[in-house]
């Protein structure tokens, strides 16, 4: 994928698609750094299955044969000298703190680094097709942070659904506001 965002898109996706109500998306960079968390409480994983989603040609979807968000993923971090690591625990293991976190860690400085690309879209995009999940956005820079909270957000707007049009234009100019003063 030509930027990360695209590939926390897909990642996060995958939390949806495990149940999940609520998802979290850290991102930490320092000058040469970033590191990227995705964490949710779906159904989570087997140990087994964990170790099978590194392996493209692994999916549970019935769409298709190859399953590519977590080895592109993979791909991408390894080529700047860092890597993956996926924790997963199944309902069955966990009742209470069940789910997955899968985690990156890249090289911002390698020539390799693929570029963030846009997650004031991104994180749009999953709450405009997401409305009825809770999403917790932190992006940490050396300069200071942004952050976004669809739990705070929905406390002020009561039954206003996350996904109308007035609401996801004021999520992205917050963000937008946001991302300028760091």
């Amino acid at each position: 994928m030509k930027e990360l965002s695209l590939n926390i898109l897909d990642i996060t996706e995958n939390s949806v698609k495990a149940g999940a109500d609520l998802i979290h998306i850290t991102l930490t960079e320092t000058d040469e750094t970033l590191t990227v968390a995705i964490e949710d409480n779906g159904c989570g994983m087997t140990p087994e299955f964990v170790e099978q989603v590194k392996d493209p040609f692994c999916t549970s979807r019935t769409t298709r044969k190859v399953g590519l968000g977590i080895p592109l993923l993979t791909l991408a971090a390894r080529q700047t000298g860092g890597d993956v690591a996926i924790e997963s625990k199944t309902a069955e293991m966990d009742p209470v703190h069940h789910g997955t976190k899968t985690s990156g860690l890249f090289y911002k400085n390698h020539i390799d680094f693929t570029p963030l690309g846009n997650m004031i879209e991104t994180v749009c995009t999953l709450i405009q097709c997401n409305p009825h999940i809770d999403f917790e956005y932190t992006h940490t820079t050396p300069k200071g942070e942004v952050r976004l909270s669809t739990k705070q957000m929905r406390e002020v707007l009561g039954e206003v659904p996350l996904n109308t049009y007035e609401v996801i234009v004021w999520i992205r100019d917050d963000l937008t506001e946001q991302y300028q003063s760091v």
